[in-house]
């Protein structure tokens, strides 16, 4: 199951064999500055994965916030879900409403210019 309103995007599955994996996860972003980077997107992952519980903030620029799933797939691994489960795709769609608000919010449009050293 997912759920997505503009500035959160909550991910919930239980597993259906003692092999499966249940988590319950939220991710909360809003538009924020970051002193060195610049305007972006501030992330909070936070919930639960196989019972442990999780909150994991993380900053992106405005040039690497489309790539916000990326992240969440790292500390979705981190915390457990192996990684043939860890791109939690099943919520393709509500990613994708996830990414048009953030270029929304953060006022993106297509040929924007951008900071080569945030791909440093």
């Amino acid at each position: 199951m997912a759920q997505f309103e503009p500035g959160h995007l909550h991910i919930e599955r239980h597993a259906l064999t003692k092999d499966d994996v249940s988590y319950n996860l939220h991710i909360d972003y809003e538009v924020a500055t970051d002193p060195s980077k610049g305007k972006g997107i501030q992330f909070t992952m936070h919930g639960s994965i196989q019972g442990k519980d999780l909150k994991e903030p993380f900053f992106l620029p405005k040039e690497e916030a489309y790539n916000f799933a990326s992240n969440v797939t790292k500390i979705a691994e981190k915390y457990g879900i192996p990684k043939h489960l860890s791109n939690i795709g099943s919520v393709h769609k509500h990613y994708d409403l996830m990414f048009e608000d953030i270029r929304t919010q953060l006022n993106m449009k297509s040929g924007d210019p951008i900071k080569p050293e945030h791909f440093e």
